[in-house]
């Protein structure tokens, strides 16, 4: 089964010369009397490494990837690997701390998470667009004369440091976005 570029979705995931990938955005351009010409941008769903591609022609085709998406739990690590238990079958995952690295810094034990299958191997995840994490370092907030809100760096239970604003103590809870390591709220 193929897909032509009009069935193009974002999110969609398509295979790439055997690899799987993404769609982040795409866009079409035809000029007169021209092929009409295709700029898509993919995420490779291995490395997160995005990628330009652009394609000329009326019978572009693409072929769908078989990557199923599973919710699953973060239960532990063990030396270099990292384990994941599926919610629905209680079936267990090791995956390597090249493939999670980005992710290390927002997971603790008992995080829901998405992995991302392909060929019934996990070869990557998704986070939830927030954590909750424990503020383990952060120094006493001097207020001084700031005319806007100040901040401070702090150090979660992760060991991931961000700035945070100067009410934040030493053992609060905060939600944290996991796509950009900033801090939202206190919870």
């Amino acid at each position: 089964m193929t897909i032509g570029y009009g069935e193009l979705k974002k999110g969609m995931s398509i295979e790439l010369d055997g690899e799987p990938y993404s769609v982040v955005g795409y866009e079409r351009s035809k000029m007169q009397q021209r092929a009409p010409v295709m700029r898509i941008r993919f995420r490779n769903l291995r490395s997160g490494r995005i990628i330009d591609k652009t394609f000329s022609g009326y019978d572009v085709s693409f072929t769908p990837a078989s990557v199923d998406r599973r919710k699953a739990q973060y239960i532990y690590p063990d030396g270099d690997f990292y384990y994941f238990m599926d919610t629905e079958t209680f079936d267990q995952f090791p995956m390597d701390k090249e493939q999670i690295a980005d992710s290390l810094d927002f997971m603790i034990e008992q995080t829901e998470v998405e992995l991302i299958f392909f060929e019934d191997n996990p070869i990557s995840l998704e986070l939830p667009t927030t954590a909750d994490l424990k503020v383990d370092d952060s120094p006493p907030g001097v207020k001084g004369d700031t005319a806007q809100g100040a901040t401070k760096l702090a150090t979660l239970e992760t060991g991931f440091e961000l700035q945070v604003p100067l009410f934040v103590n030493q053992g609060d809870v905060i939600k944290v976005d996991t796509r950009t390591g900033s801090y939202i709220s206190r919870v």
